[in-house]
């Protein structure tokens, strides 16, 4: 009995791991956050064939600079792959910050080329489309004619300065 009771709790086949909830949870709340604040949201949302949400982003530079995050790519709402984000800067920067982010994919074979690529690089890989909370107004069905769009919100703390920034994504096994 206790060594089939140990075998079977050494066993993962089949459930998630503490860590895959949390991020599912995190991303869940990220993405009621984001389609509460930001309502044109729900359009790119329909309309994406995936979404990289990043939940927390965490960033601090002073001069160099570096940041850290992980999510989940949804497709179809749901959970399919896990990622982290690692950025590094370089020029005039001092402070820290944190925020969420959301890449949606616009069409499946650029989603493809993500999901194949063992490391993927925003800016190098593909172009994109940032939309922040200031210029978000004018985003709908009629208007969504780019493979990629950026969204950033939920931004705290205050990062102040000029700087060249590169961000790749890789894919994790929580």
């Amino acid at each position: 009995m206790g060594a089939t009771a140990g075998g079977l709790s050494a066993c993962s086949g089949g459930t998630r791991s503490d860590a895959r909830f949390k991020i599912d949870d995190d991303v869940s709340a990220a993405v009621r956050q984001m389609q509460t604040e930001l309502p044109f949201t729900r359009s790119l949302m329909a309309n994406a064939a995936g979404v990289l949400m990043m939940p927390t982003v965490t960033k601090a530079g002073l001069i160099v600079g570096g940041a850290y995050g992980k999510g989940s790519l949804l497709i179809g709402q749901a959970p399919v792959d896990y990622y982290e984000v690692f950025a590094a800067s370089y020029g005039l920067q001092a402070g820290a910050q944190q925020y969420s982010s959301a890449l949606f994919f616009m069409d499946s074979d650029h989603l493809r080329k993500f999901r194949e690529r063992p490391g993927w690089t925003l800016g190098a890989d593909v172009e994109y489309t940032l939309i922040d909370n200031a210029g978000a107004a004018g985003v709908d069905n009629n208007t969504i004619d780019d493979a990629v769009y950026a969204v950033v919100f939920n931004q705290a703390g205050i990062l102040l300065g000029i700087s060249i920034e590169g961000s790749k994504y890789n894919r994790i096994i929580p």
